[in-house]
């Protein structure tokens, strides 16, 4: 008989969303004339910039002619023309990378989650709390320790390290899902030092680095010194180009980011991945490829940030909703999520309840994050521009009723 990997049995019975599904479900069968606003998952909605479906369509017309038909990539890292063109987005704001050190994937998430394949399980794994699922989900389930970096209220919901604790592998998303916080070039020096001193390597998600307005603000941990010794960064195209529905991202090892093994020798951690890859992934499709080297062209830079502008502005208008109601709340600049604390000293749960059966809206309890998620509450931008107005009328109304 088959043993399991009881880890699994460690973790939450059921994925966030998935209870999050669940409520909404149930709410829509007693109530099936209710019209109901989701700003809870973040997905976005405008559709892919034109550029890409031209890219897209052309390399579909090669797929169907037997000179210009593509199988399999041969490396699985991805076609030269993608690589060369991230390289060349990730100069543009002033990080030094190599196509050689980047490899194309089918999105952030499921190279969060395998990374860790490469590491030993005994690894302590710190994550800043809150976090995204995946961080703390993928490590229990190989049985690692999960150590935790507090954000909160008073610092910002940026974490920072405690010299004192050791840990191996470091977690650090910036722009902050769920939290919209952002690390300054300043905050992340202290994390590259400690991870310097602790020989760690700090996995960076870098998901929604394209909603970064402030120029005082890395879209990158390689625009900070030091970071190629001691950093993998990871980003998508799911957020910056509406690219959740064709799946396509991208891993950055730098050539400098080596360790030691346990007889001495130093091995690339690039390589490793590289062999990992090599036999658990075949790549992403050609015709999805092009369509995301058609994002990093000076046109489709043009339409995607048209895209990104749309969101940002319902970012703001949520967060003019906040301050009109005193709510406190961080994100909305540099992120197109807005993090708040629920309203009346109530629990994140609670308010999410509150919000669907009252106001018909739909929202992440913040609790699903993490304990310091407790008490506070995400809600995303990326919703329709009508529909991001009436959610905020509405909520404006049930924050002045509770307030009462």
């Amino acid at each position: 008989m088959p043993k399991l990997n009881e880890n699994f049995l460690k973790l939450e019975k059921n994925y966030l969303f998935i209870n999050i599904a669940k409520k909404i479900n149930a709410f829509k069968q007693a109530n099936p004339d209710a019209d109901i606003i989701r700003m809870g998952i973040g997905d976005v909605t405008l559709p892919i910039a034109p550029v890409v479906v031209d890219a897209m369509k052309k390399a579909c017309d090669e797929m169907g002619v037997k000179e210009t038909f593509k199988g399999y990539e041969d490396s699985g890292a991805g076609y030269d023309f993608l690589k060369n063109a991230v390289s060349g987005y990730y100069k543009s704001f002033g990080a030094d990378i190599s196509p050689d050190e980047i490899r194309i994937n089918d999105g952030a998430k499921s190279d969060c989650g395998n990374i860790v394949d490469i590491f030993g399980d005994d690894n302590i794994i710190l994550v800043t709390d809150p976090a995204y699922p995946v961080y703390v989900d993928s490590n229990l389930m190989s049985g690692r320790k999960v150590i935790y970096a507090d954000s909160n209220e008073e610092n910002g919901f940026s974490a920072m390290p405690d010299y004192n604790v050791h840990a191996d592998i470091i977690y650090l998303c910036s722009p902050n899902n769920p939290t919209g916080s952002v690390y300054t070039r300043e905050q992340l020096a202290i994390w590259i030092d400690y991870a310097k001193k602790n020989n760690a390597v700090i996995i960076y998600d870098s998901a929604y680095e394209a909603f970064i307005t402030d120029t005082n603000i890395p879209r990158s941990i390689f625009c900070v010194e030091g970071a190629k010794e001691v950093a993998i960064e990871m980003c998508s195209l799911s957020k910056t180009a509406g690219f959740t529905g064709m799946r396509c991202g991208y891993t950055v090892i730098p050539d400098a980011l080596k360790v030691t093994a346990t007889d001495g020798t130093e091995v690339s951690l690039s390589q490793i991945w590289g062999r990992r890859q090599g036999s658990k992934f075949n790549g992403v499709s050609y015709p999805v490829q092009r369509g995301a080297e058609a994002v990093f062209t000076e046109e489709g830079l043009k339409q995607i940030h048209e895209n990104i502008a749309y969101y940002q502005e319902n970012a703001r208008i949520i967060s003019d909703t906040m301050k009109k109601l005193n709510v406190k709340f961080t994100g909305g600049v540099n992120s197109p999520y807005i993090w708040f604390k629920c309203p009346c000293g109530m629990g994140s749960w609670e308010f999410f309840d509150t919000m669907l059966e009252k106001i018909a809206v739909v929202g992440t309890p913040g609790a699903g994050f993490g304990k310091n998620g407790e008490g506070w509450f995400r809600l995303t931008a990326f919703g329709d521009r009508q529909r991001t107005i009436e959610a905020m009328e509405r909520f404006e109304k049930l924050v002045n009723e509770l307030n009462k």
